[in-house]
């Protein structure tokens, strides 16, 4: 999330970070945002049904055009991703559809897979299932731990959300089949496969 405000705020990504929501009043990520002058708010969520609700009423409130997911750990209602249906974009830390869920890392160490990554999609009802937009590969070292792995992936995480975000914010992106176009025939599409 830090990453993604602060290319807001330099102009790598062309919209403006409206609210910075989070189900965890002591949430790292609250006062990083509060510090960059972005309105930040905490819904409890004792209550699903409330809690999707509540969310939703805030970023109608603030006029949220898409929402970013950065750390939310929790599957959002069909509610809420149809009524913000392909404007709602995750990242994975592995190469989808590989190793969809929790512990991601750990699934590709147990796997014995020689490389790994991240991917940033749509979100859809599907639990990490929507449609691709970008991925970035890391090689899987002998010694690696979940930690480290996990590391050399954050690195690349960092890297192609922004760039899926300015594209998303430019119009620059279309779902066709199920399959992500990218709108601008002056751009490379082999970019979106960034390896070490």
């Amino acid at each position: 999330m830090t990453a993604i405000l602060k290319n807001i705020e330099n102009g790598d990504i062309a919209c403006e970070a409206s609210i910075v929501i989070s189900d965890n009043k002591d949430a790292a990520g609250l006062q990083k945002a509060k510090k960059l002058g972005i309105l930040t708010k905490t819904v409890e969520c004792t209550d699903r049904k409330q809690f999707d609700a509540d969310v939703i009423g805030l970023l109608n409130l603030y006029k949220v055009d898409y929402v970013i997911l950065a750390g939310f750990m929790r599957i959002l209602s069909h509610k809420f991703v149809s009524d913000f249906e392909n404007r709602i974009l995750n990242i994975h830390p592995a190469l989808l559809p590989s190793f969809q869920g929790l512990n991601a890392q750990k699934q590709a160490l147990d796997a014995g897979v020689r490389i790994a990554g991240c991917t940033v999609h749509f979100v859809t009802d599907d639990l990490d299932g929507g449609p691709i937009i970008m991925q970035a590969a890391v090689p899987v070292k002998s010694n690696d731990t979940v930690e480290t792995l996990s590391e050399r992936i954050l690195k690349k995480e960092h890297l192609i959300y922004s760039a899926a975000i300015a594209l998303l914010v430019k119009n620059k992106l279309e779902i066709k089949s199920g399959r992500v176009i990218i709108k601008d025939e002056n751009i490379d599409t082999n970019q979106f496969m960034i390896v070490p």
